[in-house]
Parts: structure tokens; sequence; C-alpha cells
């Protein structure tokens, strides 16, 4: 009997097919008729390594070249971390699945394995994100943050090369990859609020696929899906991007939905925090509460600063 073959879209860097080969294993594991291929494609987010997303357009440059191989029927599948994933999608395309959370907080690695509280005053931290900036310089003002782009090795390997401190990544990559032993703290969430969606692997097909609807359907992680959607609702409601520091996580215990929601001024001076607790069947609706929240905080006063610089 022939098998059938299906394709999956990704990226090239180490995380993103360590994610496409784990999506493999899964779907040739438990649909023993089927042969799946990961077809690599370079997008703009990888093609330009030295500005920093926020200047150049932001996630959807990690996406759009694998998005479009989705549209013109290259590609079967695309897998992708869900924190990269931009808040709208192309018509005709959906995440059919997401599968269960990994750590989803930011780890530091430092020289000599020193805690954040205990590093130097001025000390130089890497990191390319704009959320961990702000809530960094919130939490201590003192230190230098130096912008970092790259996969997770040539981050890694430029806290020496670059005369860093420290440098701050995603746990879930690190761990996926095997370099958890690198890490010197899980930095807690009261200190450095998560991207939506990190920690998070999702699969984007065709809505109008059904078969490969069904096919997935399996693989998918109702409580982070859930999650997600709360997630993604607050950033829709602030109309947020890379280019503005937005954190946003959630937890389920049972049937409840803890929410957390945060928008900050890009030097870190203004922070406006928020939590809520609902049905966790009500994401989008909890979401959307929590986001209109945070802009009568305050929130809508940072965008249009952020907007207009």
């Amino acid at each position: 009997m022939e098998l059938q073959k299906l394709k999956i879209g990704s990226r090239g860097s180490p995380l993103a097919l360590w994610q496409a080969n784990w999506i493999k294993d899964q779907l040739e594991e438990h649909n023993p008729g089927f042969s799946v291929e990961i077809v690599i494609i370079k997008t703009s987010g990888d093609k330009i390594q030295d500005v920093p997303l926020a200047k150049i357009g932001g996630k959807g440059l990690f996406v759009k070249e694998i998005e479009e191989a989705l549209m013109n029927k290259s590609i079967d599948f695309a897998v992708h971390s869900m924190k990269d994933m931009p808040i709208k999608f192309p018509f005709g395309l959906s995440i059919a699945s997401v599968t269960k959370r990994e750590n989803p907080f930011d780890a530091l690695i430092s020289k000599n394995n020193i805690q954040l509280d205990d590093l130097p005053q001025g000390a130089k931290i890497g990191t390319g994100s704009l959320r961990r900036v702000s809530q960094l310089l919130h939490y201590r003002p003192d230190l230098t943050l130096i912008p970092l782009r790259g996969n997770v090795e040539t981050r890694i390997k430029k806290l020496e090369t670059e005369g860093l401190d420290a440098i701050i990544l995603a746990a879930a990559g690190l761990k996926r990859l095997g370099w958890g032993d690198q890490i010197s703290e899980i930095i807690s969430p009261e200190i450095l609020l998560p991207a939506m969606g990190q920690g998070a692997v999702g699969i984007e097909t065709r809505k109008h696929d059904v078969d490969n609807q069904v096919l997935l359907a399996d693989m998918d992680d109702e409580d982070t899906h859930l999650a997600l959607d709360a997630e993604r609702q607050i950033v829709t409601v602030l109309e947020g991007g890379c280019n503005v520091p937005i954190g946003a996580f959630a937890t389920i215990d049972g049937y409840e939905m803890t929410l957390r929601g945060l928008v900050a001024s890009l030097d870190g001076k203004t922070v406006y925090k928020k939590e809520l607790k609902g049905e966790k069947m009500k994401a989008k609706a909890l979401g959307d509460e929590l986001g209109k929240a945070l802009l009568d905080m305050g929130g809508d006063k940072i965008m249009q600063e952020i907007h207009l610089a």
C-alpha cells in the first residue's frame, strides 16, 4: 500500500526544525498510512538578522513566506512557535491545532550562573524583545539592555563574544534544544510576564481542507488552545505587535482561567497590570475584558505614544 504524502512547512532554525520534526514524528506514529516531509522555507525574518524586529515589520516576517506556501498548496501544514504568530491570519488559513505548552516563562543565562537580583549595577543583558526590556527596566532601572537577535545557539555564543553579563531567552526553546542546563534562573512572571503564546507550538493549515483539519484534531490540547485564545485577544484589543511591550499569560485550573495582562512604556517607567478570573470556555470574552481594562487604566496613552514615535 502506497503511503499518503504530506508536507510540513518550517523555518530552518534549529528550534523550528525540532518543532517540525516533533510534529512529523507524532503524525507518522498515530497515522501509519502517512509519510511526512519537512519543507524548509527561508522567511524575511531569517534573512534580516542585524535590525530589531520592531523596525522591520514585526513577527509577520517569520511567517509570510510560509503562509504563501500554504495558500498556493505547495505545503499541507505549517508548524509555528505561537509567540511568533501575528494576530491576523490571511483569508482561508487558521490554526488547526495547538500542542501542550512547554515552560512558558523567560529564562536568564548569565556568566558564572548569577541570578537576576545579584547581577552587578549596570549589568549588560542581551534581549531582542521590547516586552522584556520594558519590564526589566521597570524592575531594575540600572540595567543596560543590548539588542540581540539570531537563533538560540547564536544568542548564547553572543554572551561571550558581545561582552554581556547575561541574556534572556524563552525557557521552552532552551529546554527543547537540550540547553536547559544553561539556565541560571527561570524568571518569575511577577517580574517578566510572558509573551502571548510563549512555549506553545501551533499547526496552521487551510480552513477548507477538512481531512487535514480532522487529522490534526487529536493533537490539539484544549487548555493550551483556550489559554492562547485569551492571550491573543488581549493583544487584539490593544492592537499591539512586537513594537509594543505587551505581556499576556493565562493558566487554567479545572474550569477556571486566570488571565494576566500587561502593557508598558518603552522605558519601563510606566507599567499597567491586570488580572481576571473566569470560565475557561469564555476565554476570548475574558481576554476582551482584560484588554479593555488595560486601555482604560492608561494603556491607550502608551499605545498612542508608541505609534506616534
